[in-house]
């Protein structure tokens, strides 16, 4: 199911997904989630919504990084991941990277409703959790 989820302090949709996904997946505000992903990637010389400034900032909060198997179909949805992945703390990255949106259990917490989208890697808060 998605549950609209927007954290942004004014309201505001702007491109803050990598943002969002952080505040929803560790439970945390939205300025907390800027300064862990501002101080994240100006240790990396790197842009804010970089995969490996999440990256770095999902690992340190306990997260391990997955991809989605070669078996699984090519339309493969977030729909269908919340599906399969009813327990647990998702962060996935969409289509080429350029979404991405949390999901607790089997849950999808975003500004606008992404279950169509096409997950290509997840990073999950406990191993146990990561199965397609």
């Amino acid at each position: 199911m998605w549950i609209k989820f927007n954290p942004n302090p004014c309201g505001r949709n702007v491109e803050d997904c990598t943002i969002r996904a952080l505040c929803a997946a560790l439970d945390i505000s939205w300025d907390e989630g800027h300064d862990l992903l501002a101080e994240s990637s100006k240790n990396m010389c790197d842009m804010q919504h970089s995969s490996a400034a999440l990256g770095a900032v999902l690992r340190r909060h306990g997260f391990y990084r997955h991809v989605i198997p070669n078996d699984a179909p090519d339309d493969y949805t977030v729909r269908e991941f919340a599906y399969d992945h009813p327990r647990g703390i998702y962060v996935l990255s969409t289509g080429s990277g350029s979404h991405v949106t949390a999901m607790i259990d089997g849950n999808v917490y975003d500004s606008w409703d992404s279950l169509n989208e096409i997950p290509v890697y997840y990073w999950s808060k406990e191993q146990d959790y990561a199965r397609v």
